[in-house]
């Protein structure tokens, strides 16, 4: 279980490593005025530091370490 978790977390952050955002599209009302709807395309960016990457792949290997030793 401590194994797969480990290697969860590795993968995870190599991925956080290659990409360090990633962008979406969400439909936001602009007038909702009864039959009349008016909505627009907004693009949302979702950011994260690449250090964080780093930090989730370092604790993947001490969890598969310590599991090791049990």
């Amino acid at each position: 279980m401590n194994k797969t978790i480990g290697i969860a977390l590795i993968v995870i952050g190599a991925i956080m490593l290659i990409w360090t955002s990633f962008t979406y599209t969400k439909k936001e009302k602009v007038i909702d005025a009864g039959p009349l709807q008016v909505s627009v395309d907004k693009q949302k960016t979702v950011n994260w530091p690449p250090y964080l990457g780093g930090a989730l792949i370092i604790g993947g290997i001490a969890v598969i370490a310590l599991s090791k030793n049990k």
